[in-house]
């Protein structure tokens, strides 16, 4: 049997729901990363693909986040 590490989340999203009934999804940890959805769900995956660019973004400018370095282990190729 197979254990999952217990890692911490790095980035938290919190929700509101919003009187008209729409969903809000907000990522604190990277400002202006936010958004709506009719559902939970659909906010929560429009606020990750926005993360997600966000982050790409970030990289490409030079700026490394430690939770995107921690996703990738990099070793030497061998021959």
């Amino acid at each position: 049997m197979t254990t999952k590490p217990k890692t911490k989340a790095y980035f938290i999203v919190e929700f509101d729901h919003e009187d008209d009934g729409r969903w809000i999804a907000e990522i604190p940890k990277l400002p202006g990363v936010m958004a709506y959805g009719p559902t939970k769900k659909e906010a929560l995956q429009k606020v990750y693909a926005i993360a997600l660019r966000t982050i790409a973004d970030g990289i490409e400018r030079g700026k490394v986040l430690a939770p995107v370095t921690r996703l990738f282990n990099y070793e030497v190729a061998r021959r």
